[in-house]
């Protein structure tokens, strides 16, 4: 279960009999001590699992996005381009199903599965236990595609390099206004769909003022990962970086 928002609980309803008007004084204190014992033993594997990249040398790429943005076309096409470059793993993260493990396997490519059940993003204990079945090579690059979700996966340090954040143009272009944790932690930001954008009430370049108003230090690219327009400088970021 998530301390700090409640996902994976087991969600119980009965009648009670009294009022909860009364007041709970200790009720913060016991929550903020919940999330700081949650939080240091993610982060303390977390380090474990940057030790581990750092030794043999693998760049991991923590990509974060709302449903839908297209990381998995994103993904696929980007896979594609390294083939021949680079040796790439990927490690999937969703609640249910292992639709999109199964396209990127199509490639050829090795990935690993993780289904969250009820839980709203990737833990560090979740890529230590991918790590021991997908065993990368050395100087390789490690995707893990988070599941869908603005919020939780930003507070969770899984080890990765770098933190990739997902916007599509069919998302709107305030989303990094109403959404700011996920784009103050990430390092890159990619804008999907911009094949979209003359069809939608999006504007990019109000998007991408937006991202760095957020967080001036990010690196953005402007893809439509579907049309595979600009790809080639976001891969090449990803394939020199090892």
């Amino acid at each position: 279960m998530c301390g700090i928002c409640g996902c994976g609980e087991h969600n119980h309803h009965h009648e009670h009999g009294h009022s909860h008007d009364h007041d709970h004084p200790h009720e913060d204190t016991r929550i903020i001590a919940i999330e700081q014992d949650i939080l240091s033993r993610n982060n303390l594997l977390a380090e474990r699992n940057r030790g581990y990249f750092e030794a043999k040398n693998i760049f991991c790429l923590n990509l974060m996005s709302s449903p839908g943005s297209g990381k998995t076309t994103l993904l696929e096409e980007t896979i594609r381009q390294l083939k021949g470059r680079k040796t790439v793993y990927v490690i999937e993260g969703d609640q249910q199903t292992s639709n999109d493990a199964d396209r990127i396997a199509a490639l050829g490519t090795p990935v690993y599965q993780v289904n969250t059940g009820a839980g709203c993003h990737l833990e560090a204990s979740m890529i230590n236990h991918a790590l021991k079945h997908l065993n990368p090579v050395e100087n390789a690059v490690l995707f893990i595609e988070n599941v869908g979700n603005l919020v939780c996966p930003a507070l969770f340090d899984l080890g990765e390099t770098k933190k990739i954040v997902v916007v599509s143009t069919t998302e709107g272009d305030d989303k990094p206004l109403k959404y700011p944790q996920i784009f103050k932690e990430s390092d890159v930001c990619i804008i999907n769909k911009t094949d979209l954008a003359p069809y939608l009430n999006t504007d990019i370049n109000t998007l991408r003022e937006n991202c760095l108003k957020v967080n001036p230090q990010l690196q953005i690219f402007e893809v439509s990962a579907l049309k595979n327009t600009g790809m080639d400088k976001w891969v090449d970021w990803c394939g020199l970086y090892v």
